[in-house]
């Protein structure tokens, strides 16, 4: 999988960008008629972001998280701030090399793939690891 870093941005180079915010939720069916109003809009900064100094966004490529609803072409929200625990998803360097995986912490510190056909990383007393945030949401297009 490899990672391609959107740049850095301050909170004041963010714009305050607003979306309408339906109330309801969409169902499957046919839609209701009395559901065309809207609550208020949306600010996705607001919504997604939580420390905004410590976050950053990443854009990956590979199959290796798609059962993580991770897919290729997806851009991560990662938050430096969040620690890391046991079963999250993460950015994390290994021996220098980036790349996105659910980390785990016992019973031996791995970064595991949500693709069965990718083994695991087991980092054992020789490798370099370093942890670059915790990912806070994916953005897929379909």
């Amino acid at each position: 999988m490899n990672i391609d870093y959107l740049g850095d941005a301050s909170e004041d180079d963010l714009p305050k960008i607003r979306m309408p915010y339906f109330l309801h939720t969409v169902r499957v069916g046919w839609p209701s008629p009395a559901d065309d109003y809207v609550e208020r809009p949306i600010d996705l900064n607001e919504y997604l972001i939580k420390n905004i100094a410590a976050t950053y966004f990443v854009r990956v490529s590979g199959d290796s998280m798609i059962n993580a609803h991770i897919g290729d072409g997806a851009i991560l929200i990662v938050d430096r701030s969040i620690e890391p625990k046991h079963k999250k998803i993460v950015i994390a360097s290994v021996n220098g090399s980036y790349t996105c995986k659910r980390l785990l912490l016992k019973p031996k510190i791995c970064l595991v793939s949500e693709n069965p056909k990718y083994t695991p990383i087991v980092i054992g007393k020789e490798s370099e690891l370093e942890i670059a945030g915790t990912v806070i949401a994916a953005i897929n297009t379909y």
